[in-house]
């Protein structure tokens, strides 16, 4: 190839020696300063497959003389952050969650907590917003069936709703007015004309409130109020669980629904539970927190933050 070597006239270069189709490659040098930066990214390369993890083997990878790894760098940056919060933590463990309201700093730091706590867990019955939808409550408003102060929202993430296996869950359960026979199908629709009589949704009817006065008023009051102490949810009210329309209503009176809120405790620390207490109830429908009376307390082991209609 040497010998078809030759100078090229039109640039005075000589050629490489072969040609392709009347085509000839010059024979143009690379530049030293490329060929320099070339050389140097070799010795970059080798300096660095020495110095860090570079090499797949069967069972891992090369680590490196300098013992650094990306999940190494991540588990101190993770230890570094929970140092920080160390801090905080500590103090919302020591801190009765009847005392958080009163600590504005305490209580900022257990919000943001309970926000992202609330995102891992409780989004997928909740929604994002906390807005929930037909079967699982919103959380953003005033409607609680056994009471929204900060420590009963504890009680209820702790020991949930109708939680099997949790002796101290709370647990409400309405009769099914018509699956067991207890009302016919004329006397439903009139009791539901009469509950929604209480929210000015229908006319009231003497028939239906003398049967919601002998069925239903011993739980949700005489004007449909609802009572905390038996779950039994405001019917006077536009808050409903389960569909405000007289067709849903019957159909829960007829055999009602009853939902399942977990047991938090011992899927979360206590910490986490309390910082979701105080995110739910921040929300906006939270309520102050009043000292039950030892008898009552007693007798009160849970609540449910819910707009649960009729259950």
């Amino acid at each position: 190839m040497a010998d078809n070597k030759r100078i090229d006239d039109a640039t005075g270069v000589e050629t490489v020696g072969h040609e392709w189709d009347g085509i000839e490659e010059l024979n143009n040098p690379l530049p030293r300063w490329w060929l320099w930066s070339f050389y140097a990214c070799i010795l970059f390369s080798i300096a660095y497959m020495v110095a860090y993890p570079a090499w797949p083997l069967i069972s891992k990878g090369t680590e490196g003389m300098l013992g650094w790894s990306s999940r190494g760098a991540l588990a101190a940056e993770m230890k570094e952050e929970q140092a920080k919060r160390g801090e905080v933590v500590a103090a919302l463990a020591d801190m009765p969650i009847e005392q958080l309201q009163g600590n504005e700093e305490m209580m900022r730091a257990a919000i943001a907590g309970g926000r992202a706590a609330f995102k891992v867990n409780c989004v997928q019955c909740h929604g994002a917003g906390a807005a929930g939808s037909k079967g699982y409550p919103n959380l953003n408003d005033d409607d609680w069936l056994w009471g929204g102060d900060i420590k009963t929202i504890e009680t209820t993430l702790q020991h949930g709703i109708r939680q099997p296996g949790d002796d101290a869950t709370r647990v409400s359960m309405m009769p099914a007015f018509g699956r067991d026979g207890i009302l016919t199908s004329a006397q439903i629709a009139q009791v539901t004309d009469h509950i929604l009589s209480l929210s000015g949704k229908a006319k009231a009817n003497a028939a239906g409130a003398a049967l919601y006065e002998a069925n239903c008023a011993v739980c949700h009051g005489a004007e449909g109020k609802g009572m905390r102490e038996f779950g039994a949810p405001n019917l006077s009210d536009a808050i409903w669980l389960y569909g405000s329309d007289p067709a849903a209503i019957r159909s829960q009176i007829h055999a009602p629904q009853h939902g399942v809120m977990p047991s938090w405790q011992g899927r979360l620390d206590a910490v986490t539970i309390k910082m979701l207490a105080a995110y739910v109830h921040s929300l906006g429908g939270g309520e102050d927190f009043q000292e039950q009376p030892a008898a009552d307390a007693a007798a009160a082991p849970a609540e449910e933050a819910s707009n649960e209609q009729p259950q």
